[in-house]
């Protein structure tokens, strides 16, 4: 049962993809943790493969809708790239077992992983949640603060193994002036960058399923080609609250699972 439930989940991980660009990446991880009951270094690993090929398939419909920016896409994807790649080839799977002692308690590197992984998913949703009128314009940055600022997404999408779009469309927007369907196109295409170089990052050191992988990520891919048909009968403002409220409660859910339960 709980199987057929987190299936369930990989369609609705590849619709939201189709749909937004970018938040269904942020469903990966939770899903396989707690309804398949992976070991989050695992899940995260897995994570960035499920996204990126999810993504890619993506990236090649908005592709052919001229709906995907490629130089803009490199532009963003090579600090991020850097930041995720050495993130997992070097960091992630370096960590303690244990990290921290306090007195009888402990934080362990799981625990760790996904308090952040909450933490992140937090952010999202207070950004998709927050009226437009609070969005003021930024400041301009220098070619060096963009790069910086996107290597260092690159190492947080390296640690909780999202595909980023929930940071990295904003940006596409405010900074590269692109429109947001055109963001969201160019997102996927920057998401399946980061995430097979993270995940490329990571197969030396960590055991792959591909019996499980294939068949969850084929089901991943089918809903985003489902994301991409019903995109343009929902209407975005209203998709971004609901699935705002929804990633805010399923950060709260994990933070008290982690913390407190």
């Amino acid at each position: 049962m709980l199987e057929f439930i987190g299936y369930i989940g990989a369609l609705l991980i590849g619709i939201v993809l189709g749909i937004t660009g970018g938040g269904g990446s942020i469903l990966t991880v939770p899903i396989l943790v707690y309804v398949l009951g992976m070991n989050p270094l695992i899940a995260t690993s897995y994570s960035l493969f499920v996204v990126g090929t999810t993504s890619a398939f993506g990236t090649f419909q908005n592709f052919k809708k001229s709906l995907v920016d490629p130089a803009t896409a490199v532009k963003f994807a090579i600090p991020s790239v850097l930041g995720v790649y050495l993130t997992r080839k070097f960091i992630v799977h370096k960590l303690p077992e244990v990290l921290f002692y306090f007195g009888s308690l402990q934080l362990t590197r799981a625990t760790f992983l996904m308090i952040l992984f909450a933490l992140v998913m937090f952010m999202a949703a207070y950004s998709m949640l927050k009226p437009q009128k609070e969005m003021d314009e930024p400041k301009s940055k220098s070619l060096l603060e963009s790069s910086l600022q996107l290597f260092f997404v690159g190492m947080l999408i390296g640690l909780i193994g999202a595909g980023g779009g929930f940071l990295i469309i904003p940006a596409l927007v405010k900074i590269a002036k692109l429109p947001m369907k055109k963001a969201i196109g160019t997102s996927l295409l920057i998401i399946t960058i980061n995430s097979f170089f993270g995940f490329i990052g990571d197969l030396e050191l960590t055991v792959i399923n591909w019996g499980f992988l294939l068949p969850f990520t084929g089901v991943s891919v089918i809903g985003i080609f489902i994301g991409l048909k019903i995109q343009h009968l929902i209407d975005e403002n209203l998709l971004k609250k609901l699935f705002g409220i929804f990633v805010l409660v399923m950060s709260l859910l994990i933070l008290y699972q982690e913390l407190i339960s």
